[in-house]
Parts: C-alpha cells; structure tokens; sequence
C-alpha cells in the first residue's frame, strides 16, 4: 500500500491503439517537416497543375485541360507519398538502424507499418484538399460517384505503398533514392498523369495500361471527368498490384 501523494510504478507497454496512434502522429509530423518531402509530395503536383492547367503545352484532347489534368495529378499525389516519399524515408531509417531500434520496442513490427500507413493517407488528404482547391479555382467540374473514387484512392495507395516498402526493405538507402525518383519521373511521363495514353504507340499502350499509375489517373479520369460508375478493370489492376506489393514487402522485407 503506498502513501498519499505517491504513484506507484505500473511497467508495461500501452495500449496498442495507442501506440499505433502516436507513432503516425509522429510519422505525419516528420514527413510535414522534411522540405524535401513536402516538394516531392505537395509542391511538385500543385506546379503541375497550375503550369499545365493554364498553359496549352500537352493536347488533352476535348474538354477543359484541367478535367484532364487534376485525376491524374491526384493519381501522382498519391504515387509521390504512399510510394516515392515512403520508400526513400523508410529506406534511410532502415539504413540508420531506426527500424530496428524500433522494431525491439513494444510496438509490433506490423503495428508500425500500420502507423507508416495512417501517416501516408493522412498526407494524402491533406494533399487532395490542397489540389481540389486549386482544380477548383482552375474551373474544374468533376463528376461521378465519390465511392469510386475513395476505393480506387485506397487500393492506389496500398498498391504504391508495397511497392515503396518492398523497394526500401531491399535495396540500400541511395539504391532506394535513387531507384524511387527514377520511378516516378518516368512514371510521370509514361503513366498518363499528364500525357494521354493514347500519344504512345498502340503496342505501348497496352503495356503502359498496367501500369498501377495508369491505372489509377485513368480510373480516376473515367469517373471524375466522364461519370462512368465503377472502373471494375481498374480497379482490378490495383487490386493486384496491392496484392503483389504488400506480399511481396511482407516476404522480404529486411528491417536491417
């Protein structure tokens, strides 16, 4: 029995939602402090479309630019955070033995990917609200159903992030740095987000179709700009993308 005024020690580890929450809120407030990750997951989309959306570079095709543009700027939003930016962050604390450290503390190593995952879609939102507001004030008219959207933004994201993870649990860190800004430049330029598939060659096409950012821009150009109702073909492209990805990061993914 203790004293008045005394505490008693209770060790032990806290309650795992707990955990999990703190370690995303600290995995958003990292992110949101890197400039270089802030140019790669906010500044550089925003540019794009602002540059493209105002001037008359790339043909669209019918229709106002920005119809075009803004699915497949969110599409690449989406590429630079859950793919891009959480490779190159997680292949550096991999690196550094951050993961490792943590991954002998209480919090279960699938609980701290579940953490990295909260803090790339509250990024995400931050990054949608910021560039449907610049669409907007562009003239954007989007149309369709908001499920659609929501699930192809879900399984987009868990497509890039396997992806990401199994590409920093493999390779060493400046591999990683530079393997995933390699990826999306060319992702960029091959995936639809700016150019319209349909300037490649046919035999192109149907590779470049595969692709989980083509997918993904297309899908959500099919709704937003045509109404379609849902993209099942897309959505199966990311589907199995996700699966591949997330099984594969689960596989080999190496934590030092």
């Amino acid at each position: 029995m203790t004293a008045t005024g005394t505490f008693a020690p209770k060790p032990g580890a806290a309650p795992l939602g707990r955990m999990i929450r703190a370690q995303a809120a600290l995995e958003t407030r990292m992110l949101l402090r890197n400039g270089e990750q802030l140019l790669l997951t906010v500044i550089i989309p925003s540019l794009l479309l602002l540059l493209f959306g105002t001037v008359d570079i790339v043909d669209t095709g019918e229709g106002k630019a920005v119809d075009f543009l803004a699915p497949g700027v969110l599409a690449l939003a989406v590429l630079s955070t859950a793919f891009t930016g959480q490779a190159i962050a997680t292949g550096f604390e991999r690196r550094y033995g951050v993961l490792k450290r943590l991954g002998a503390s209480p919090l279960p190593r699938w609980a701290l990917m579940t953490a990295k995952t909260c803090s790339v879609l509250v990024t995400e939102v931050l990054q949608v609200a910021l560039l449907t507001a610049i669409a907007f004030a562009l003239g954007w008219s989007p149309h369709g159903n908001p499920l659609a959207v929501l699930l192809l933004l879900l399984l987009g994201t868990a497509a890039f992030s396997g992806l990401g993870l199994l590409m920093a649990g493999t390779l060493r860190a400046e591999a990683t740095l530079a393997a995933a800004n390699l990826v999306f430049l060319l992702l960029l330029v091959g995936g639809g987000v700016i150019v319209p598939l349909e300037k490649f060659p046919d035999a192109a096409q149907s590779v470049l179709a595969l692709l989980p950012i083509a997918a993904l821009s297309d899908g959500l150009r099919d709704v937003l700009r045509d109404g379609a109702g849902m993209p099942w073909a897309d959505l199966g492209v990311l589907a199995a993308w996700a699966v591949l990805g997330l099984g594969a990061a689960g596989r080999f993914f190496r934590w030092e």
